[in-house]
């Protein structure tokens, strides 16, 4: 049976990463349509640019002796990469990252830079290779969502935004392993069950939107993921734990297209003064094609945008050339 993550858990693991973890603010969309203001909760504000240093700090603190005696292997595209190589070089642990061979190469390069060891794989080999090592080598294992320790840590976005904005109507979160998506619900719904927590896909990658619409966990091959220019957002699978809570407590996924995220990348630049990825930015794309009333919280999960892609979504007025490029 599934461990699952409760509102307890995800209380304690704000306690235990509070000395490390940013508390993001809620920062006000001034240009919001009437009567559906929008709060963005910028997790690209953390010091590794992404909401994935609260589960990966999470679960490291809670097995530190064990770190520092075996070294640690993760898996990922860029983001939990970077963060559990940060925590890696701060708390002074061996570390290797297990990135596919598509991964952007800034996401790389920061990783390798923070001293962690990068094995490259393709695609097809990203979700499990790191384990594969963990076998061969003692490396303890810290996967990016599928952990009960990872979801509760995520889970800390969600309890922050409702301690700031106790009468969200709605939170819309991105959804790729899991993780954030499922601990935020978890923690959302705990403290305000009226409270619709939404999450979003790319429609490129939607295989949590087909899992939930039809009761049962799916997964997507690489090739169809991959397509999608959100990077963090290709995994092709939920995770078991993240499974378990969102489809008791995730009220809907909802897809967008590549143009609407590279268009929400662009206005979160110029309008909301703020650097997303495009997997940071679905959620405002989401925001921006719905037509919900009420009070909106979006969270930009992060800011690791290859500067190029940036440049050229700021400046290119035809978007289809974005992505053809890409």
């Amino acid at each position: 049976m599934t461990e699952q993550v409760t509102q307890a858990d995800i209380r304690a693991a704000a306690a235990r990463i509070s000395d490390t973890v940013v508390r993001t603010p809620l920062l006000p969309f001034d240009p919001a349509e009437p009567g559906r203001p929008l709060w963005i909760k910028p997790e690209s504000l953390q010091p590794t640019a992404a909401f994935k240093l609260r589960g990966a700090y999470n679960k490291i603190k809670q097995s530190l002796p064990e770190a520092r005696e075996r070294g640690i292997v993760a898996h990922s595209s860029g983001n939990h990469a970077r963060s559990v190589a940060w925590l890696a070089q701060r708390l002074g642990l061996r570390a290797v990252i297990v990135m596919p061979d598509t991964a952007p190469p800034n996401k790389v390069d920061v990783v390798r830079e923070l001293g962690a060891e990068v094995v490259l794989v393709p695609p097809a080999l990203r979700d499990t290779h790191g384990f594969v090592l963990a076998e061969q080598h003692g490396y303890l294992p810290v996967p990016p969502f599928d952990d009960p320790a990872v979801v509760a840590g995520q889970g800390t976005v969600g309890l922050e935004i409702m301690e700031d904005l106790p009468d969200a109507d709605v939170v819309l979160v991105p959804v790729s392993g899991g993780g954030l998506a499922a601990g935020v619900a978890t923690a959302v719904k705990a403290l305000r069950p009226r409270t619709r927590v939404v999450g979003v896909e790319p429609e490129l990658a939607a295989d949590a939107e087909q899992s939930l619409r039809e009761g049962r966990r799916l997964a997507w091959e690489p090739e169809q993921t991959y397509r999608t220019v959100a990077d963090g957002l290709r995994t092709h699978g939920l995770g078991r734990v993240p499974w378990e809570q969102i489809r008791r407590h995730l009220d809907e996924i909802v897809t967008v297209s590549e143009e609407q995220i590279l268009d929400a990348v662009r206005r979160l630049a110029l309008d909301a003064r703020l650097v997303s990825e495009p997997s940071g930015a679905v959620t405002f794309a989401a925001y921006l094609a719905g037509d919900t009333a009420g009070k909106h919280v979006a969270i930009l999960s992060g800011g690791s945008v290859n500067p190029a892609l940036l440049a050229r979504v700021l400046t290119e007025p035809a978007r289809q050339e974005v992505l053809h490029e890409h």
